[in-house]
């Protein structure tokens, strides 16, 4: 059993996950998670043995130094808690850390077992892969579960993946096993674009964990970042007039089809989020799953020390790229790879 010390009873504890590594396209899910601890200040409780899960030769340890004393930090996964505030408040156990080596069967029965013990109502996986979206659209958030009720409830499709999977596949499956609701959500990352960070998809994921929990995010400068990042991509982009026809291509495969959905539900949650925010103005307390199961690397930079980085140009394969919505897969735990 695990035993807890110094954590205080918890109010609707929802815990909150992601992993760096091949379910992390762009680091938009780490760096979500890494934002909550960041904004509500969140003090970290445990951490799992590193000996247990990783492979120091995939995952190095890093050195540093402390007041003149030579440290080194190993990787793992560490929780930590933070409490929201607001009318109703309530807790999140926030789980950040790199996808496990090995013994993933382990790894998930110890988180799960945290998650008991502090008596975790709701499990949230983030992640994100890449796929063929533009990055001048909206980034394309597919919610999941394998609990059907649960996705009747919260709005969500019901899993039907079937393919490569990774940790994020595997925390959700043993969470079902172990009889506790899980939801994975997925931020779809342009291919061509993949070099973290990802502020525009680190947003995307964060609006829909508001949307999914009800309860409202500070965002600090993550927005002004998006917008950014956006510009930097138009520009390069620009640049190179066969990815500027590859991304307009993209954009009109994803205009089509959504041009049938009047998205009444989408204005509905922009809306519903203005006003959460208007009400609650003031402080606040390597490779990459792509969407057909594979894996891709990030794309290249320009040179040595340039700082600067490039799209790279699509396949010239003669056929029209796959334009596929990520919401269409037919799964969306992991759209395309878990």
């Amino acid at each position: 059993m695990i035993e807890l010390e110094g954590v205080p009873e918890l109010i609707d504890p929802v815990m909150v996950a992601a992993f760096e590594g091949w379910n992390d396209a762009g680091d938009a899910a780490s760096t979500a998670v890494a934002h909550l601890e960041r904004e509500w200040k969140g003090e970290v409780f445990a951490a799992l043995d590193a000996e247990d899960y990783y492979d120091f030769q995939v995952n190095r340890p890093t050195v540093f130094m402390e007041a003149g004393v030579r440290k080194i930090t190993w990787p793992t996964t560490r929780l930590s808690v933070v409490r929201v505030g607001g009318e109703k408040p309530r807790d999140l156990v926030l789980v950040r850390g790199i996808e496990p080596s090995m013994r993933w069967r382990s790894f998930c029965n110890e988180l799960l077992g945290f998650a008991h013990e502090l008596g975790v109502e709701l499990v949230v996986i983030l992640g994100a892969l890449l796929g063929d979206t533009p990055h001048t659209r909206p980034v394309p958030i597919s919610g999941t579960t394998s609990d059907a009720d649960l996705a009747r409830r919260m709005d969500l499709e019901e899993t039907k993946y079937e393919g490569p999977t990774g940790i994020v596949g595997v925390l959700q499956e043993a969470c079902t096993h172990a009889g506790v609701p899980a939801v994975s959500l997925w931020a779809a990352v342009p291919h061509y674009v993949s070099q973290p960070p990802n502020p525009k998809a680190t947003l995307a994921l964060l609006n829909r964990l508001e949307d999914l929990l009800d309860l409202r995010v500070p965002l600090g400068e993550l927005p002004e970042d998006a917008r950014a990042w956006q510009v930097g991509v138009d520009q390069l982009a620009a640049e190179d007039s066969e990815v500027a026809e590859y991304v307009q291509t993209l954009e009109e495969a994803r205009d089509t089809a959504e041009l049938p959905e009047a998205s009444g539900e989408a204005i509905a949650r922009e809306f519903e989020r203005y006003l959460r925010r208007r009400d609650g103005a003031g402080p606040s307390p390597g490779g990459h799953a792509t969407a057909d199961g594979g894996d891709s690397g990030s794309y290249r930079r320009e040179g040595p020390g340039s700082g600067r980085t490039r799209p790279p140009k699509p396949p010239r394969t003669g056929a029209e790229p796959d334009a596929r919505e990520t919401r269409d897969e037919p799964d969306g735990e992991e759209p395309s790879g878990d």
